[in-house]
């Protein structure tokens, strides 16, 4: 697996920080929540961070060739494609209900503290909007409930976008436990990050996944915890997987991995030049 960092411009500095941080993500230790009220991504087809191959496929760079006219420009274009590509209950597979509330207030997004707790605030200058959606598979005999995340964020431009998931690797490392709200906590984690069209990630530009372990004084723990994004153009999308008692590692990570498959899908729909 080839382990890789999207760069700004003059950002030498913590460029290279986040160098260090990735590779010592791709052989051990990270972290959590994204842009969610937590963390959430996935891919329809996830890369295997087992698979010490590089086998190249066709990069989205590449292969995705977008109408300009369908790419959001305002605010509210960002909000119609958003509603148009996040996932519902259904994209997780059957059984998947919503939780309330539903929706995140769209004025505000997770932002991690220099203390390590998520915390609402107000979006980067860089979003046009961004959404975020909460989901549950409901307890059933001898399994615990599982609580899912959708998010979709629109940027004003593609670096932006890129720019989000380089970020969402340094606060992994500097977070290597992190409060996703009172009562919740994530560690342990473990991170891959793989580029269009290595190891066979043919989804997206630039694909991030984390897995680690879920604690909650609700449904204790710990549990496994998943989450993925990936980043196409200037959107990023992301879904998030939190266990429970009976659940195993495979059930989470096929939720997450439905719905980001979906929510890729219908992006590329949005979006790409008609013939």
């Amino acid at each position: 697996m080839t382990c890789h960092v999207p760069l700004r411009g003059g950002e030498f500095a913590l460029a290279l920080a986040l160098t260090t941080v990735l590779l010592a993500g791709c052989s051990g230790t990270a972290d959590d929540p994204g842009k969610a009220g937590e963390r959430d991504a996935s891919a329809g087809a996830s890369p295997d961070p087992g698979d010490g191959g590089t086998a190249a496929g066709p990069s989205p760079e590449d292969s995705l060739v977008p109408d300009p006219a369908r790419l959001p420009r305002t605010g509210a274009e960002a909000r119609d494609l958003i509603d148009r590509v996040i996932a519902g209950p259904d994209s997780f597979g059957a059984g998947v209900v919503k939780r309330s509330p539903y929706e995140s207030d769209p004025a505000t997004w997770p932002v991690l503290g220099e203390d390590c707790v998520w915390q609402q605030q107000k979006p980067a200058r860089s979003v046009l909007a961004t959404l975020t959606r909460s989901f549950e598979a409901p307890a059933e005999a001898g399994k615990g409930p599982v609580r899912l995340a959708a998010v979709v964020t629109v940027h004003r431009t593609r670096e932006d976008a890129a720019w989000e998931m380089a970020e969402s690797i340094e606060e992994t490392m500097r977070c290597p436990t992190q409060q996703l709200r009172k009562g919740e906590t994530i560690g342990s984690m473990v991170a891959a990050a793989l580029l269009g069209g290595e190891s066979a990630q043919g989804s997206s530009e630039d694909f991030l996944s984390e897995v680690g372990k879920y604690q909650s004084s609700e449904l204790g723990g710990p549990h496994h915890y998943s989450w993925q994004q990936a980043q196409t153009l200037q959107f990023t999308v992301a879904v998030t997987g939190k266990g429970a008692e009976g659940r195993t590692e495979d059930e989470i990570d096929r939720f997450v991995n439905e719905a980001q498959g979906v929510m890729l899908s219908r992006l590329e729909s949005a979006v790409e030049k008609q013939s």
